[in-house]
């Protein structure tokens, strides 16, 4: 499906302008709350409804405060977050988000957690060790991953 102008996302960027001026909006290639610049990253050329959805799951983010996180398991309690608080805020513009979407949306989430924690070794699921480190309790292989959520997630075995 080709990407269209979406119209009504500027509607609604206008009321969030006016709604939070404390924050910053800046037209850019794709959605992101910019926690250390404290802006939210958007852009225009989205399919019509999944646009301002997502442009609420950012400002989610923003207004609770979204920084961090060290273990992975703490990425997703805070993107569901976000979609949870989009959902708060959709309400306030008049928007129904599909819940289809945002689990679609989390789902990514989950199986990049799934994928890091699995065990290289026996491919049994384990618990994250340290933010960079995994263990088995299975057969005690140890690995690494990389920080980036947005990179294939490679397990270097340690031992």
């Amino acid at each position: 499906m080709p990407k269209v102008a979406n119209p009504s996302m500027a509607v609604l960027l206008a009321n969030i302008r006016s709604d939070y001026p404390d924050l910053e909006f800046i037209e850019s290639n794709r959605f992101l709350w910019h926690s250390q610049k404290k802006y939210v990253s958007f852009t225009m050329n989205m399919h019509s409804e999944q646009g301002p959805w997502t442009l609420l799951h950012e400002l989610g983010h923003a207004l609770l405060g979204h920084n961090d996180y060290r273990y992975d398991i703490e990425l997703l309690q805070l993107e569901a977050a976000a979609w949870y608080k989009a959902h708060e805020l959709s309400e306030n513009y008049g928007l129904k988000i599909n819940e289809d979407y945002i689990q679609d949306c989390l789902d990514t989430y989950r199986d990049w957690l799934h994928l890091r924690a699995t065990c290289p070794n026996c491919f049994a699921r384990t618990l994250q060790a340290s933010p960079s480190h995994y263990r088995c309790l299975n057969c005690q292989t140890e690995w690494t991953v990389t920080r980036s959520r947005l990179r294939r997630p490679y397990r270097l075995k340690t031992v």
